[in-house]
Order: structure tokens, then C-alpha cells, then sequence
């Protein structure tokens, strides 16, 4: 098997979860798929358990909100295909924990870049793209969208192939064909 590393953006239910799971699927071998959201609320339970219902019995899922680095490091060696959704939601996570953004952020590069070098493992990287809606309000906000544009362009320089998914059509960025 040669791995590759994809990242996937978009804006909210644009399809960037469905295509990185019809994507990754078609891939032979064990799947992990990373989740990052926690159910801190009911609509956020109810939201997880059907997400967790739409992967077929052949995913294995491992819910980690923080320690995203660390996960992906252990779940490439365990598995040929990993999807990883959501980056944003991760740092959200991070940010609202109090650890250091761009410790986390360095950790997770480092990990993106071992799995990527490895070429053992495929992953598929799922991101919201926030930078494309009016400048907000509070300055919580604007240091999130910025953040998350930051971490984006990182990972999309990291990956092997880069897509932009609008109105469930995704755009190829980078990579073959593009």
C-alpha cells in the first residue's frame, strides 16, 4: 500500500465528511476514524450517534478532543486508512482547554509529516474553512478564524492532495490533476 496524506475543507455541510469517508472506504484495509467533537449538549449527542451510525461496522472509532497528535501516532499503527474530522473542532477544544495552541498545532504537524513520510498509511484530514464570511464580531472570533486559517494552510501545505468541497462538489487544489 502507498499512503497518502488528503486534506479536506469546506465550509459547514458542504460534504467534506462524506467525500473523505466514501474516499477513504474505497481503500482497502482496517480504518480508524479520529473524531474530535465531545456531546456537550443534546444536540451534539444526537449529532455524534448519527455520524457513528453513517460508518459502517468496518470503522473503528476513537474519540479523542485534545490529544489529536498522540492519537493519530498510535492510530497509524494500527490501521491503513484514518480520517480525522474535524480539525476546527479540535482547536476549539484546544483553545477552550487552555493548552497551547501552537504547541498542539506543532505536534500535530509532526505527526501529519510521520504518517506522511511513512507512506503506510492513508489519511484523510476533514477542516472548516471559516475565512470566507464576514470579519466577526468579537475578538474570541476573529482569533479562532485566524487560528484555523493558519492551521489549514499548514496542513494543506503538509498534505499530498488538497480539496475544496462546495455544494457537495469538491474542488481539487492539490495533487494529481490539479
Amino acid at each position: 500500500m502507498s499512503g497518502k496524506v488528503v486534506f479536506i475543507t469546506g465550509g459547514a455541510r458542504s460534504g467534506k465528511s462524506g467525500l473523505a469517508l466514501a474516499s477513504a472506504s474505497a481503500m482497502a484495509g482496517r480504518k480508524g476514524f479520529i473524531a474530535t467533537a465531545t456531546a456537550v449538549d443534546e444536540e451534539m449527542t444526537a449529532r455524534i450517534a448519527r455520524h457513528r451510525a453513517d460508518r459502517s461496522g468496518v470503522w473503528e472509532t476513537i474519540e479523542e478532543p485534545l490529544g489529536l497528535a498522540q492519537a493519530l501516532e498510535g492510530a497509524a499503527g494500527a490501521f491503513d486508512v484514518i480520517v480525522i474530522d474535524c480539525l476546527t473542532v479540535w482547536l476549539s477544544n484546544v483553545i477552550w482547554s487552555g493548552l497551547a495552541v501552537e504547541d498542539e498545532v506543532e505536534k500535530l504537524l509532526s505527526a501529519c509529516e510521520k504518517v506522511r513520510d511513512s507512506r503506510k498509511v492513508s489519511l484523510y484530514i476533514v477542516s472548516n474553512e471559516v475565512g470566507m464570511g464576514i470579519v466577526p464580531e468579537s475578538g474570541l472570533a476573529r482569533k479562532f478564524r485566524d487560528l484555523a486559517g493558519r492551521l489549514n494552510q499548514k496542513i494543506a501545505a503538509a498534505s499530498d492532495e488538497a480539496y475544496l468541497v462546495a455544494a457537495g462538489i469538491p474542488l481539487r487544489l492539490k495533487g494529481k490533476g490539479a
